[in-house]
């Protein structure tokens, strides 16, 4: 399985759409959603184009950001996020040959190549999560041949961001201090001041700064180090202060950290910092592996030319053979290996993305080259920022949920007064006081506010589950009973009390009295209804989640009268309702097909309860097969994170072909040049939900027993993964031949009874001794740290 992880490219990227942004123009992706490629530590981002004659450094920080500013229409939309800056250098290299650029996932470095006058030239990039700086060495073969001069850029500077007197302008200056290019500003609608730093260090040659430039001339090596900041601070204050300008009032000007940063990373040195990134990176990286039996076949350099598959290349294989029947040649492992290499790539995005010390990921993960951005680049709670993090703790990446969970509390007493806004708006017999009628969010959210949930908005009130239910997963993983009592119980409770407050007694039933889907009804409007699909599964998952933490932490009803009435109502919520074809609806008064053309569908909200909930398993075999024909009659078409969606509810119905086609699809139709997803635009959520999706194949988990191979595909009739995480705290290795277990390795993080099902056993062996396999189903319980082995025979 070990074999290198690696995006190549034969040319450099492209000049294109470089600092323009319209949203109307990303039907086509620009330059650089489609070649850039890029690193990340969760403070910072940024991407690397490679070119030889004028090159560029895109950098971005997620609190440089901007209110989401709403138009006419979403072409005139939409703020957000905006671009800190760029790093310009001037090379003058035209005539070149032998060109190779590449990032490597195995240790999330990044580099150039190429040969010009004779002269082979090298650059080396990484970011360094735990020095936070971005590293760059250039090298070449024959001494005192780097020459060059890098200029920083702040772009978008001016009165207003999307159009005149939205308050969104920007100041910026880059000046020439002392040994640094010094880059920094104002933002003005949040007053957010910024900073970056950019440090020479040439070995050899001589070297002038003046003017905002700093040039390079004849040295033998050339080091650069370079790190940003704001005066961002991610705590309640910020959420809660009504006062744009006020939120980061408290907060110290950046520039005294960034230098500080800068001079500690600049005396370690390039090598130490290098090798304390990569020890840093693969202790995450390197926990899973994943195996379809894909062979690299990349460039290698072989009498002065490379040989072999470029990632573009590899991309258009793709396209012509993909589910065609190839024999075991040279395509079939290119796309194995591409297949393997996408499922790592949402690992490595999510770890560039989303670390303790740094920010949570959002709707393009670390990384924004525009001043406004596509969709807000925000933290759009409509499913995209949950689906950032399904994947983290079954790839083994549970640090990697940290950001979002301190994102979580930071926001919380502003979703707080959203409650009671809403409660007092829609429900004014609930309301119950200040700050106790639960919490809620909506789509819209930003490091700096939640937006209060609209009953004529995008989606009713179980958007606010979604959250919810990934701190209950994330402790199903784990089994933390600290973190579950300190944490994701008392959230579970205020979502289930906020809840409560919002249903109506309709016969015997109980319904989300504004209820809306995040699936647009006819011409795009929302429907606004009662007890649609969406709602009703989203409450009774963070019902029936509310209960199950409190029976873990042993609260009772006597200690908490909430919980005798949320146990009253969970049986009456009627989550799931078919129609006249045996469809789940999407609404209650939906007939043979929904109040929007089926097929036009983007997402399949009506099927939450499918994934990422799970009261529709394998537990209620008749909603699975209600789940697929609605999955059929809506088609795999769809855009970027609703395709990696039907994936994973592919995936949870046990169809293994259906699921694989979703993930073919993908790659296919969504899969941009550098692998980043497009919606269009590019929309990270899609990279992180087709991993998920994958693992969905691969090993599920939600029912209580850890099923091998649930939906595996014929075209991966052998392979292997290890270092998956199953819920209960176990950490699963697993070969498979001819769709069947062969051998399988079980870690217990916390101990107690492991439930592991397979199909196809007549025997196994657990660590050499025969056990007993009844109807696919073994169990045996496992100490703390305890490993087993397991070999099965069919």
């Amino acid at each position: 399985m070990n074999k290198p992880l690696i995006l190549e490219y034969r040319q450099p990227a492209p000049e294109a759409a470089e600092f323009a942004h319209s949203c109307s123009d990303d039907k086509e992706p620009s330059g650089w959603e489609q070649w850039s490629l890029p690193l990340g530590n969760s403070h910072f981002g940024a991407c690397i184009f490679g070119r030889t004659e004028r090159d560029r450094i895109q950098i971005t920080e997620n609190s440089l950001s901007n209110p989401l500013i709403r138009g006419k229409n979403w072409a005139q939309g939409h703020g957000g996020t905006r671009s800190f800056g760029d790093l310009i250098f001037d090379f003058g290299h035209k005539k070149i040959s032998r060109y190779r650029r590449y990032l490597s996932l195995d240790d999330a470095v990044a580099g150039v190549s190429y040969e010009c006058g004779g002269v082979v030239y090298k650059r080396e990039y990484f970011l360094s999560y735990p020095d936070n700086v971005l590293v760059m060495r250039f090298t070449a073969n024959r001494g005192n041949r780097i020459s060059f001069s890098v200029t920083p850029l702040i772009s978008f500077c001016g009165n207003y961001c999307v159009s005149d007197l939205d308050g969104c302008g920007r100041t910026g200056e880059v000046i020439s201090g002392h040994s640094d290019l010094v880059m920094r500003g104002v933002s003005n609608y949040y007053n957010i001041k910024y900073e970056g730093r950019a440090r020479v260090k040439a070995y050899g040659g001589k070297t002038v700064n003046e003017n905002g430039v700093l040039t390079v001339k004849n040295a033998e090596v050339v080091e650069i180090y370079f790190t940003c900041a704001t005066n961002y601070v991610m705590e309640s204050r910020v959420f809660e202060e009504l006062e744009p300008k006020e939120k980061l009032a408290p907060y110290e000007d950046p520039g005294y950290n960034v230098t500080k940063t800068l001079n500690a990373a600049c005396a370690k040195g390039y090598d130490k910092l290098k090798r304390a990134h990569i020890e840093d990176y693969t202790k995450l990286f390197g926990r899973v592996a994943f195996s379809l039996g894909g062979r690299y076949h990349g460039l290698v350099l072989e009498n002065g030319e490379y040989k072999g598959t470029s990632t573009p290349e590899l991309l258009n294989i793709y396209k012509e053979y993909a589910r065609t029947v190839l024999p075991d040649n040279d395509i079939r492992y290119d796309l194995w290996y591409l297949e393997e290499l996408m499922f790592q790539y949402g690992r490595y995005l999510l770890i560039s993305s989303s670390r303790t010390k740094g920010y949570p990921a959002n709707r393009q993960g670390t990384w924004c080259a525009y001043d406004s951005s596509p969709w807000g680049c925000d933290y759009n709670h409509s499913m995209c920022v949950q689906m950032n993090y399904w994947h983290a703790d079954v790839t083994n990446l549970p640090e990697c949920f940290t950001p979002y969970l301190k994102y979580v509390k930071a926001y919380m007493p502003a979703a707080r007064k959203n409650a009671d806004k809403y409660i007092l708006q829609n429900f004014p017999d609930q309301y119950s006081g200040r700050g106790t009628n639960g919490w809620t969010v909506s789509s819209s959210a930003t490091l700096y506010s939640v937006s209060e949930s609209q009953v004529k908005g995008q989606h009713g009130p179980g958007a606010g589950a979604f959250t919810s239910l990934l701190l209950w997963q994330h402790y199903d993983f784990i089994r933390d009973k600290n973190y579950l009592r300190e944490t994701a119980y008392p959230y579970l409770l205020e979502m289930s009390r906020f809840f409560l407050k919002t249903l109506i007694k309709s016969d015997d039933k109980y319904l989300a009295g504004v209820s809306s889907s995040f699936e647009p009804g006819k011409n795009g409007i929302y429907y606004v209804t009662v007890g649609c699909a969406f709602d009703q599964q989203m409450i009774y998952e963070n019902f029936d989640k509310t209960l199950q933490a409190a029976r873990i932490l042993g609260i009772t009803e006597e200690d908490e009268p909430l919980l005798e009435q949320i146990e009253k109502i969970l049986p009456l919520l009627d989550p799931v309702i078919t129609g006249n074809l045996n469809q789940i609806k999407e609404y209650r008064e939906d007939t043979s097909v929904s109040l929007a053309n089926e097929r036009s569908h983007v997402h399949n909200a009506n099927l939450v309860g499918l994934y990422p909930g799970d009261m529709i398993s394998k537990k209620t075999p008749e909603w699975v097969e209600s789940a697929k024909i609605t999955l059929i009659k809506r088609s795999d078409g769809s855009i970027g994170s609703a395709r990696a969606h039907r994936l994973c509810l592919w995936a949870r119905t046990g169809e293994g072909e259906r699921a694989y086609s979703a993930y073919a699809s993908f790659i296919k139709s969504n899969a941009l040049t550098n692998l980043w997803a497009a919606r269009p635009p590019f929309q990270i959520d899609g990279n992180f939900g087709i991993t998920a999706g994958v693992c969905e194949m691969l090993m599920q988990s939600h029912t209580g027993v850890i099923e091998l191979l649930p939906a595996i595909p014929g075209d991966w009739r052998n392979g292997s993964f290890v270092g998956l995480c199953a819920r209960g705290n176990f950490t699963i290795g697993c070969v498979w031949e001819n769709m069947m277990p062969r051998t399988i390795t079980v870690t217990a993080g916390s101990g107690g009874m492991c439930r592991l099902r397979f199909q196809g056993a007549q025997k196994a062996f657990l660590d050499n001794k025969e056990f007993s396999v009844d109807d696919d189903l073994m169990f045996f319980p496992m100490l703390k740290g305890e490993t087993v082995h397991i070999s099965v025979k069919q």
